[in-house]
């Protein structure tokens, strides 16, 4: 593990370029029997949080005990990204089952940390997939908070990265995922993630108007290239997109289906009597 002072050095350059979240990843499966690593999270979610910045954490399956100290921390965002749909799953991961996944964003949403869950395009899945991937999140009880959209980076050395007759996910079937969450999860922020960097600004930018409203930006994403903190700003400023200032997001953090209908519901029965009367 980095040591707390590196990775608060990295936060405070993060911040220095426009980030308002920082994000921090572990490659290991869950937290089991990792008391010292927790405890320097926390000092590291704790410094972040100094800085005036929202912190994330993707740190593999957590329990409710340690869902709640990272609350305590104040952690803002829980990465675990369920990758696929449960169909198509067990065709790419053996190592956690898709309940356990689901698991860990019920621990998380239970300690009141906002829910970032996501996938990766790619994985030899159909369109179907696509679907319901987006199906099992908006029917979660809540929204979660984020939904990265990841396209499959290949990795030499991987099984996914070794296989000649893997192709590249094509740009559509990211554009339609980016679209469709947005429709089935209005509040949500939906985040272009891992893959960014294959595609042009045309292209991003056309994932901005399907409704992504947030990037991943800076210097590495885990295993995998950035588009890096110039770019980004070049293109913000060419296009009139101006970044959220972190804690700016307001109501409807985790918000489920059925109380966005009930809320829509009653403003619009607030509302006919007014227009009633008016063409009468």
């Amino acid at each position: 593990m980095s040591p707390v002072d590196s990775v608060l050095e990295a936060a405070r350059i993060a911040k220095s370029n426009g980030s308002t979240r920082f994000c921090m990843g572990a490659a290991w499966r869950d937290m089991r029997g990792r008391k010292t690593s927790l405890k320097n999270v926390r000092a590291m979610v704790e410094g972040i949080r100094e800085m005036d910045m929202e912190v994330c954490v993707t740190l593999g399956m957590i329990d409710q005990n340690q869902a709640e100290e990272l609350k305590d921390a104040g952690l803002t965002a829980y990465n675990h990204n369920l990758d696929t749909s449960r169909e198509h799953y067990p065709s790419v991961i053996t190592t956690r089952t898709y309940d356990e996944r689901l698991q860990t964003l019920a621990h998380v949403r239970n300690a009141g940390i906002n829910v970032c869950s996501g996938g990766i395009l790619g994985l030899g899945e159909k369109a179907e997939d696509h679907v319901g991937l987006i199906y099992t999140m908006g029917t979660l009880p809540a929204h979660p908070e984020s939904f990265p959209v990841n396209a499959l980076v290949p990795i030499k050395g991987t099984p996914l990265g070794d296989d000649p007759s893997r192709k590249r996910i094509e740009f559509d079937a990211i554009l339609r995922t980016i679209a469709t969450a947005r429709l089935v999860m209005p509040s949500t922020i939906v985040r272009i993630a891992a893959g960014r960097t294959t595609m042009s600004e045309a292209e991003q930018i056309l994932c901005f108007s399907a409704g992504a409203n947030a990037v991943f930006t800076g210097e590495k994403m885990l295993t995998t290239e950035a588009v890096g903190w110039d770019a980004d700003k070049e293109m913000f400023s060419r296009y009139g997109l101006t970044p959220m200032k972190s804690f700016e997001r307001g109501g409807y953090r985790e918000a489920s289906w059925t109380k966005m209908k009930h809320d829509a519901l009653r403003e619009a029965d607030a509302v006919a009597p007014k227009a009633a009367e008016a063409t009468v």
